[in-house]
This record gives C-alpha cells, structure tokens and sequence, in this order.
C-alpha cells in the first residue's frame, strides 16, 4: 500500500488494521484530518552523527545564559529522572508524581537565572536543535492542505515556537500547547504560565483545552505522531473521534521498549530520524 511502511525500521502489531484505518481515512479525505504531534524527539531528531540531540529544555541549559552550577544542577535532575521516565517496569501512576517534581524542580532553576526574553532568538540559533529530515515537506503538505497541527509539547512553548520560525515551517495551521515563560515587564523570566504540562499528563492538557478541539469538530480523523506512552493521551480531547492512527519514534533503548511500543502505537519507527513515514502516509490519506 504505502512503500515506507516495508522500511527495516517499522514495526506493526496488526498490518491488517492500519491498512483499514488508512483506507477509511482516505475515503473521508483531508478535510476531516487533523494531526496532533509530540516536540521534542518527535519532530525533533533525537542524534546527529552519533551524538544527541537538545531537547527545549536543553538548548537552554545548554545556552550562555545559564550559569554553571545551574547546568549542573539541571543535570543531576536528567540523571535522576530521565531513567525513570523511560523505565518500562514501573507504571504511569508511578512516575507521575516524581515527573512534576523533575519539571517543577527544573522550572524553578530556569526561573533563578532571571533569561531574557530577547536572548532567546540567539540562544536557538546557536543551538544544535535539529528537525527531523523531512520536515519541510510534513509542515509544508499540512500548510498546503489547510490540515492542522496541533504541537503538544512538555517542553518550553518560547523556544519551540522559536525553533519552528527559524526553520521557517511556522505557518497558520500550526497551533502549539505547552509550558510558556511569563516574563515581567523588562523582559525577564519570573515564572512559567498555567498548568505545568510533563510527559505523562497530556490527557489532562488534552481535556483542558476542549476549545480548541471544538472548533475542530468536523475534524474525526486523528494522524497521532509521538515517542513516549504518555504521548498516546494527546488526542484525548478530540470531539467525535473516528479514526487515530498512532505512529511511534523509538529511539532509546529500543529491545528493551520495543513490546510496550508494539502493544499500544499502530506503527512504530525504531531508530528513524526521517519523516519519511509520516509523509507517505499524509500523502495518501490526502490523495497526493
């Protein structure tokens, strides 16, 4: 059906069903399409050459503009809980607290380092941010097709939203929810805004912003891109949901994540850098 999904890198529990999701979505056509989509990681790569790529997060840790006993601290807190966000022994009920205390413990350093709104252009741009390959054409087709996307992010909204501009694929369909700096009136970061959103409560971001699903309600096919199982809620808040497939980016310890990837994403792509898959299968729900 779709060449891509015969690549080495992909997996599938049940072939059959998402040739039948595709099918049915195809037939709907691309007015009733919408895609919501993971950042970092997702439309991020996750290595270049053999060494990782920045998160959000990162790329201001990584920046000028935090001190080194600030980077130090936020390293400890990767050390510490990295490892148990992608333990797949121990259960989602069980990692949700200590996920809060990361990103809360986290925001509060960034918070202390007092960063400037208008340093942060610079900051992304000396980055080693990167996009998947491939993303001209995946945020171009979107654009093309007036199909929206929906960035749902546990990240840093103001630096996301920086790395997309940059890249020059900010167009109007693409609407993003994640954690936004609130900055006083000179410009400097003094909290973040609202809810904290962390990997593992995008239901509850998904349900909070029934706005904005709402104005999608003609839109019942969902195409969902993510790389954690705390991804799988995104779509969550969808209103009169027909159809989601669920596309998967495995990229770290892939043998032992490989089963809870298989048993709950329609497709997964092990090791995969490129939006290879995620193109085709735009191009043919869309008729291209």
């Amino acid at each position: 059906m779709i060449p891509q999904l015969s690549k080495s890198s992909v997996s599938m529990r049940d072939p059959e069903r998402v040739e039948q999701i595709l099918t049915s979505m195809r037939e709907a056509g691309s007015s009733t399409l919408q895609v919501i989509s993971d950042f970092d990681m997702t439309l991020t790569r996750f290595a270049y050459n053999g060494q990782r790529c920045p998160t959000c997060h990162n790329i201001l840790e990584n920046s000028k503009l935090i001190s080194e006993d600030c980077k130090a601290k936020l390293q400890k807190l990767l050390d510490t809980y990295y490892p148990i966000e992608i333990d797949s022994t121990r259960s989602v009920e069980e990692k949700l607290p200590l996920m809060v205390e990361w990103w809360t413990k986290a925001h509060d350093l960034l918070v202390q380092q007092k960063i400037s709104k208008d340093h942060l252009a610079r900051v992304v741009k000396e980055s080693e941010a990167m996009l998947r390959d491939g993303y001209q054409q995946f945020f171009g087709h979107l654009h093309q097709m007036s199909v929206p996307l929906l960035i749902f992010s546990a990240g840093i909204g103001d630096v996301l939203e920086e790395v997309i501009r940059q890249a020059g694929v900010f167009h109007p369909n693409v609407k993003v929810f994640s954690n936004y700096m609130d900055f006083d009136d000179s410009g400097v970061l003094r909290a973040f805004k609202g809810e904290l959103i962390h990997i593992y409560n995008k239901r509850e971001g998904a349900l909070i912003n029934v706005e904005h699903f709402k104005e999608l309600q003609s839109r019942c096919n969902v195409l969902l891109l993510g790389d954690s199982l705390g991804d799988l809620n995104m779509a969550d808040g969808v209103l009169g949901l027909k159809n989601i497939l669920k596309i998967g980016y495995l990229n770290d310890k892939v043998d032992e994540r490989r089963q809870s990837y298989l048993d709950t994403y329609d497709i997964i792509l092990e090791k995969d850098e490129t939006m290879d898959v995620p193109n085709a299968i735009l191009l043919y729900i869309t008729g291209q």
